[in-house]
């Protein structure tokens, strides 16, 4: 132990979609807390993973990737992102080496200095293992040219390469005071959620690419049983009848084997058997519903155009 006080704050991870804003929060925090698939936007919520460091607690917000908006749940998405940004006492842009600076990061350049009100703000040039040393040299100074970075790290989130360095910066920048979570708490979503994440990251694995983004996951009921398993009873929520065939998969075998892999996973975080039942339900208008964006954490009304 140490005497020196503890420290305690936030850190917002911002950037485009697949940037692996999630990859480095699971990283950071040691255990998997956001949802890593592929596929953009998986993100909805911002969830909050709790990293010791020292004698500081660093709070992540994973925030939705920032993109230019479509629907309504787009908008409420880039909403919760850049509201993350705004509430944090620190702020990590991520950006991929190899794809450099996209019209999408220069959009995020041009709205980050009004949006980040005096936090720092950190760049995390991620995926370095694709592109060779000179490539990003040329990337780090057109970034530091285009935006006053307090600090510039070269990162592989999958690896680990530099995610230290990184966090022990974190940890000089989070200001002095109390811890504001347990100490063996890792995250601030209910278990409900992240079971519901969990088995929406199988869903995008499995399924065809346009379908994800328009259906949702619910925990409906989570009951403890005496042997100390627990029974969770999910809801899988998707807008056409077409789209429920596609999860439910010829007899049931898509949904089985998602909720199989979402079990397993389960079971490993939890430490414990787990009874997992999955349903599908046909909900049309499931992205024009108010409750679904609050089960998201996200809200309905920053999806108004």
């Amino acid at each position: 132990m140490t005497d020196a006080p503890t420290k305690a704050g936030f850190v917002a991870l911002i950037g485009e979609p697949n940037a692996g804003k999630s990859t480095l929060l699971n990283r950071m925090v040691g255990a998997k807390v956001s949802i890593v698939t592929h596929k953009v936007q998986t993100t909805r919520a911002r969830i909050r993973g709790v990293a010791m460091a020292e004698n500081a607690q660093l709070i992540f917000i994973d925030t939705p990737g920032l993109f230019k908006p479509r629907r309504r749940l787009d908008r409420a998405m880039v909403a919760a992102a850049w509201g993350g940004a705004a509430d944090a006492d620190v702020v990590v842009l991520m950006i991929e080496a190899h794809r450099g600076v996209t019209s999408g990061v220069k959009a995020i350049l041009e709205t980050l200095s009004e949006r980040s009100g005096r936090s720092p703000v950190a760049l995390a040039i991620n995926k370095i293992d694709k592109v060779k040393s000179e490539v990003l040299l040329a990337l780090t100074k057109e970034m530091n040219e285009a935006f006053p970075f307090a600090e510039t790290f070269m990162i592989s989130a999958e690896r680990g390469h530099g995610c230290e360095a990184l966090r022990d910066w974190l940890v000089t920048q989070v200001p002095e005071g109390p811890y504001l979570y347990p100490e063996d708490q890792i995250a601030d979503l209910p278990m409900r959620m992240i079971a519901a994440e969990m088995t929406r990251e199988k869903l995008t694995l499995r399924l065809h690419q346009e379908l994800p983004y328009e259906l949702t996951v619910e925990t409906e009921n989570w009951e403890e049983r005496p042997d100390g398993s627990a029974r969770i009873d999910q809801l899988i929520y998707v807008a056409r009848d077409g789209h429920k065939g596609i999860v439910l998969g010829k007899g049931g075998e898509t949904v089985k084997a998602i909720s199989q892999a979402a079990r397993i996973e389960l079971e490993e975080f939890l430490g414990r058997r787990v009874h997992l039942f999955v349903k599908v339900k046909v909900r049309p208008n499931w992205l024009e519903d108010a409750e679904r964006y609050s089960e998201m954490g996200l809200d309905f009304k920053d999806g108004n155009t």
